[in-house]
């Protein structure tokens, strides 16, 4: 075993220069240590409070602690955005058990109440051991989701304190029932929303609207709850809190906490021997390199967690390593993922901190709070979607004053590519701001129906809810969804519960369940909107590491049924797709060209899908499907160049399909370095001549009905995000476009046409006449031709 201080430096230098390495490292970054500041505890925490903390090692509050304790004593609406291991939970716990101490001396023993949310159940349950930890048994703190026994659930809604909960279950089990609640509700004080950043796109504004719901309801019951937020290290988080809550924010950002020296390195997996379609060259997968990376480290005894995008892959990260260590060492690696039970998952955790385990991989269920901190090293199999969930993860590694050890693992995909090349884009660049949009109508419409239900809406809501509620309240009463009395309140009119009828986390229509044909046993679901994609008839399914073909979709009672199959291909659905202009909130002259932002229809069919070998990505056949169009309303932004433009580029008309095709691409991959999104949440059309700006004309889109506020994002951010675009393309050393450039894993055209230099001319006529524009750098990409065919 090798000595401590040998670690992250020499550790980095020795995976990087053996086994044939030593161009796959393409970045080392070095964090400094940080000393530890501390505060008073303030006057307003309960010794009692102050006094369990010292039994669990805490003599004194770090500085940004103790602020947020006295900002949360004085009613106002908190933001604790600092680091991994920062001590956040503290930093809420204290003020809201404190207050809790306080209810427990009322005549019923309940004389303050606090709620906390949670995206997860495991999270829930890692709070609820904390808060026990710091206070007295009679501070009765309980979990309130799907796993609460019937005979428990009145319990806690009778005699709780401290309810612990997600936003689904406030969503469907409490606010509709919120009669049930009157005694818990009326002597609210707190609302703790934990890992806020994780509320995002159409989630997160879902649960904006259920906060406005609850925030409603406790004003019927006389209490104003203060809401305190904890959020990962996020740009703007006091905007965030706002849009969440719809409270003014205060944001406490100023780390206080200790942490030791990190080394961070960028990797980036060799090239393979195998070609995928149209003769691309394939890189080794991220997470078949991180297999080889824990093995070697896991020999050198250095305590590894493994983060990776999927629960497939994290199985096979931890037996592609079982393998290649062999007995005894095997023994110290295993996989950890949702879908474990709790005894499973807590056997899991215990082992890690005490060292028996050496080598975990993980889904992100490791990153939302359950403490593992302590590491010596973390590897991420693929940039994680966001810098905040990046730096998230990295925090796993360290223990105060000792050094760790961080890697990046690129994977074949654009975003990842640009990141491994451009560290300045992780290390010089603030994190993303959390993009929701809770006047989203297409989110807020159904919420409206859930208010009305719980109690009539009065003109009094209207500005609770937004400046959309006005105008979306005469067209839920032509629906029949509403009606307004001659009070002028607006009722709920169905015998059924409205709060059935919003999927927080899915974007409408019922979802789509997939039935295993010969048993009846269901597998598991998909939402509506991606069924037509994903389980189409012929569709390879993957469940649990088990293969199945989908032999039939049903659309009219949405169920996919399968069987078992173990076919040597996967297989990627085909699609057509037309984008029409209904609405341009803004467009920005670049020049001769043009970049607009507002609302568009999306008609998109599946006409077929190809069969890919797995081995090589070969294309071994198309099979053609007869699935209705489906249409979507929703925002985008969008750019234009004129004729004129592409001549003074020598850009060949001929080549212009291929050329925006090929943008479109890479724009979709990078757009979530600035928005808080990922590649599927979002979808693009590249148009050679388009009816509505009658100019070639790339749009990339929200996924979702009403928007998500991505693509508003992306208006916002056009400058950095298609310059980054270009360079992401030029910069590539592939020859004529591969999956780190201009493919896209989700092309309805099967890649057809790309053309990659002309995307970067394409791309440098638009950038000229961007505000602020400076003569195109950097390297040209390789020739390649195009196809006169449309994208």
């Amino acid at each position: 075993m090798p000595p401590r201080h040998s670690l992250p430096e020499a550790l980095l230098t020795t995976l990087s220069t053996s086994r044939g390495r030593a161009d796959r490292l393409t970045h080392t970054e070095h964090l400094p240590a940080r000393p530890a500041r501390y505060s008073p505890w303030p006057d307003s925490i309960r010794p009692e409070i102050v006094a369990a903390a010292a039994d669990v090692g805490v003599e004194q509050p770090w500085a940004h602690q103790a602020e947020a304790m006295n900002l949360a004593k004085s009613g106002q609406t908190v933001v604790i955005a600092t680091g991994t291991a920062s001590g956040k939970s503290l930093g809420y716990l204290a003020p809201v058990l404190s207050d809790l101490l306080e209810g427990t001396e009322a005549r019923n023993g309940r004389g303050a109440t606090a709620l906390y949310l949670a995206p997860t159940k495991a999270l829930a349950a890692d709070q609820r051991r904390r808060a026990a930890e710091l206070a007295p048994p009679r501070v009765r703190a309980a979990l309130y989701d799907g796993d609460t026994p019937p005979e428990e659930r009145e319990w806690v809604r009778q005699y709780a304190s401290y309810v612990l909960t997600n936003p689904d279950m406030l969503h469907r089990g409490i606010l509709p029932a919120h009669a049930r609640w009157s005694s818990f509700l009326k002597v609210l004080r707190y609302v703790v929303v934990d890992e806020c950043h994780s509320y995002r796109g159409v989630f997160g504004s879902h649960v904006a609207q259920v906060l406005r719901r609850l925030r409603r309801l406790c004003a019927r019951y006389g209490s104003s709850p203060t809401f305190l937020l904890a959020s990962a290290t996020t740009a703007d988080p006091a905007v965030t809190a706002r849009r969440l809550t719809g409270l003014p924010a205060v944001a406490v950002t100023d780390d206080a906490s200790p942490r030791g020296p990190m080394v961070f390195g960028l990797w980036e997996p060799p090239l393979t021997e195998n070609v995928g379609e149209h003769g691309a060259p394939v890189r080794r997968t991220a997470t078949t390199e991180a297999a080889h990376l824990l093995t070697d480290l896991v020999e050198r005894q250095t305590r590894t967690v493994v983060f990776v995008r999927s629960r497939r892959a994290a199985e096979l990260v931890a037996l592609q390593t079982q393998d290649q260590l062999g007995r005894p060492l095997a023994d110290r690696v295993a996989a950890y993922r949702g879908g474990y039970l709790a005894d499973e998952r807590r056997a899991l955790e215990r082992d890690l901190h005490s060292g028996r385990l050496l080598g975990l991989a993980s889904t992100s269920a490791l990153e939302l709070g359950v403490d593992i901190s302590g590491l010596d090293a973390v590897l991420m199999a693929g940039y994680p979607g966001t810098r905040a969930s990046l730096w998230q993860q990295a925090g796993r590694a360290g223990r105060e004053a000792q050094g760790a050890l961080a890697i990046l693992i690129a994977r074949d995909d654009p975003l990842d590519t640009y990141l491994v090349h451009h560290p300045e884009a992780l290390f010089s660049t603030p994190v993303e701001a959390t993009v929701l949009d809770p006047d989203n109508p297409h989110v807020l419409a159904p919420h409206l129906c859930a208010a009305a239900a719980e109690l009539p809406l009065t003109d009094a809501d209207l500005e609770l809810f937004g400046p959309s509620t006005a105008p979306l309240l005469p067209v839920l009463e032509r629906r029949g969804l509403l009606r307004r009395r001659t009070d002028g309140s607006w009722y709920w009119t169905r015998r059924e519960r409205a709060a059935d009828a919003v999927d927080l986390r899915g974007s409408g229509g019922s979802p789509v369940q997939i039935v295993e044909a010969d048993t009846g046993r269901l597998l598991g679901t998909v939402d509506a909107a991606a069924a037509h994609t994903t389980v189409h008839t012929g569709a390879v399914h993957l469940h649990q590491g088990r293969t199945y073909l989908v032999r039939e979709l049903d659309l009219e009672d949405s169920v996919a049924l399968v069987e078992p199959a173990d076919p040597p291909y996967t297989t990627a659905a085909r699609d057509i797709t037309s984008i029409s202009v209904l609405d341009t909130d803004t467009t920005v002259h670049w020049g001769e060209g043009r970049l607009s932002f507002g609302s568009v229809e999306v008609v998109n069919q599946v006409v077929g899908y190809l069969r890919k070998r797995i081995s090589t990505g070969e294309i071994m056949g198309e099979s053609k499907l007869d699935l209705p169009p489906r249409a979507l309303r929703t925002r985008a932004v969008w750019w234009s160049v004129t004729e004129d433009q592409l001549l003074d580029a020598d850009l060949p008309l001929d080549r212009l399909p291929g050329a925006a095709h090929a943008a479109e691409h890479a724009s979709i991959g990078l757009l979530p370095l600035f928005a808080t999104c990922d590649r599927w949440d979002i979808g693009g059309v590249s148009v050679p001549l388009h009816p509505d700006t009658g100019l070639p004309t790339v749009f990339v889109y929200d996924g979702h009905p009403g928007g998500a506020g991505f693509a508003e994002r992306g208006f916002q951010r056009a400058v950095e995000w298609l310059t980054a675009t270009r360079e992401a393309i030029a910069s590539c050393e592939c020859e004529r476009g591969c999956p780190s450039c201009v493919q896209s894993p989700k092309c309805g055209n099967g890649n057809d046409p790309l053309d990659k230099t002309a995307a970067v001319r394409l791309l440098d006529v638009l950038l000229a006449g961007a505000p602020g524009a400076a003569p195109a750098a950097g390297p040209a990409a390789d020739p390649g031709g195009g196809t006169p065919a449309g994208s």
